[in-house]
């Protein structure tokens, strides 16, 4: 069984930064990553983009250069193409990579497992043509290809107006830019402007896409609602209805792309058993973690969006954060150095973060998101429909485990990623009550699949490690 000082989990801007930072200090490191290549999401491909024009993806997503140039010459240990599926309280770390699976110890453990979109369910979620906006600009990142047209984009939040900026010089026919953010949302940010004005760049640059987007061809609709995805007898998408100021309207699409932002990745550290907290401004789940992003359980870390979403630049901030306080936990670093490297750095990670109260308030999703109409399904794996959850509550089903033995819903092939969250919100508003009082699902390891033959070879391949 291989020992090391640091074992970080993902290799998108938090963990190249940390386990930069943690090399610099002499740790071992290793970085495990279930992607071919280091960039994680932000930065998908970013050592081999598709598109040979720049202008496509942004000067943003290059940035992730200035983090893979010194994370390839660090002494790093990475193992990529890299599932991890248990981790322990004694920082005991399981992986299958290559077919085989084993197990790494490290004195300290970092997830930076990063966000995943929120779960967008309404009618017609579903259907073959309708996906993320995230799938189709990791399509774009990492192959050069884009959804057929017509195409709908739909949702809230400033990774919409990015992708549809991206896509658009692409080259690609956009029918139309559907924005499903509450009227009310605007008067509600009203209260967090301080800060927004705080992170004027963050607003300047959201303002400069909507601006692009409105100069452009594209046709930009506000305040959205009643979104439906309807398909032929086929069962492919065909049609967008929606409802834009009182009027019901229908678009023809091929495909649509919809995005309601993103929550933080909590599968791994909800199976360690670390505590998470409800989050009432970004309305999800995140765990709860000291300034350096130390969890209850000593000696496992969180950094980055794992650990509440603050985007790409405050993830590598957090990252390096971390790794400085655990190469002073290990002996590598006074507390005196540890200070001098943080105290920039955190002045940095206050003004960058300053805009998101801002930003969480303004794009949190519409309630038929949040809790969707009885006929849209919630549980794709397992088939089961929101008014199912809604009977199960009113029957007195209490929190998302009591669901899951009433309906199987959380037990398909995602594990419960893409219904949990809005499990937990149904229930709650059914009776009337908190996500935080509701609970989520009881995670438990492996979270990812694992053969029998990775497993039968566990205890050899640790010997031989040895």
């Amino acid at each position: 069984m291989k020992q090391y000082d640091l074992v970080i989990v993902g290799a998108g801007p938090t963990g190249m930064a940390a386990a930069t930072a943690a090399a610099e200090q002499g740790l071992t490191v290793a970085v495990l990553d279930e992607q071919a290549a280091p960039g994680g999401q932000i930065y998908r491909a970013i050592s081999a983009p598709a598109p040979q024009d720049e202008r496509i993806l942004g000067q943003d997503y290059y940035h992730g250069r200035q983090l893979l140039t010194p994370f390839t010459q660090a002494e790093v240990d990475y193992i990529p193409a890299a599932t991890v599926w248990e981790i322990t309280h004694e920082r005991e770390v399981r992986l299958s990579a290559q077919g085989k699976a084993r197990t790494l110890r490290a004195g300290r453990i970092l997830l930076a497992t990063g966000a995943q979109e929120r779960p967008v369910p309404f009618p017609g979620w579903q259907l073959p043509g309708v996906m993320s906006c995230g799938a189709a600009q990791i399509m774009l990142k990492t192959s050069g290809l884009t959804p057929p047209a017509p195409l709908i984009l739909a949702g809230s939040g400033p990774l919409l107006l990015l992708i549809a900026l991206q896509l658009h010089r692409a080259g690609v026919d956009i029918a139309a830019v559907l924005d499903t953010t509450p009227r009310a949302n605007y008067l509600k940010a009203g209260r967090h402007l301080g800060g927004a004005l705080r992170g004027w760049k963050v607003l300047v640059k959201g303002l400069g896409y909507m601006a692009r987007l409105k100069g452009s061809s594209v046709r930009c609709l506000s305040r959205v609602s009643g979104l439906r995805a309807e398909a032929d007898e086929n069962g492919q998408l065909t049609q967008v209805r929606f409802t834009h100021k009182g009027k019901e309207q229908t678009l023809n699409a091929t495909s649509l792309l919809v995005h309601q932002g993103v929550i933080p990745n909590v599968q791994l550290s909800r199976a360690i058993g670390i505590d998470h907290q409800w989050d009432e401004q970004q309305l999800c789940w995140r765990p709860s973690t000291d300034f350096w992003g130390e969890t209850d359980i000593p000696g496992i870390f969180i950094a980055g969006d794992g650990a509440g979403i603050g985007g790409a630049m405050a993830a590598e901030q957090a990252g390096r954060l971390s790794a400085w306080q655990i190469a002073h936990q290990l002996g590598k670093q006074s507390s005196a150095d540890r200070d001098r490297l943080a105290e920039p750095v955190r002045r940095d990670l206050a003004s960058t973060l300053a805009i998101r109260p801002f930003l969480d308030v303004l794009y949190q999703p519409a309630k038929e998101f949040l809790t969707p109409p009885d006929d849209t399904l919630v549980c794709r794996c397992e088939e089961v429909t929101a008014g199912d959850i809604r009977r199960f509550a009113q029957s007195g089903c209490i929190g998302p485990n009591q669901t899951k033995a009433f309906s199987r819903v959380g037990m398909g092939p995602c594990q419960g990623r893409m219904c949990g969250l809005t499990v937990t919100q149904i229930i709650a508003d059914t009776r009337q009550t908190t996500p935080a009082e509701v609970g989520y699902y009881n995670i438990r390891s492996p979270i990812k699949p694992l053969t029998l033959q990775e497993l039968a070879c566990l205890a050899e391949t640790d010997q031989n490690q040895s």
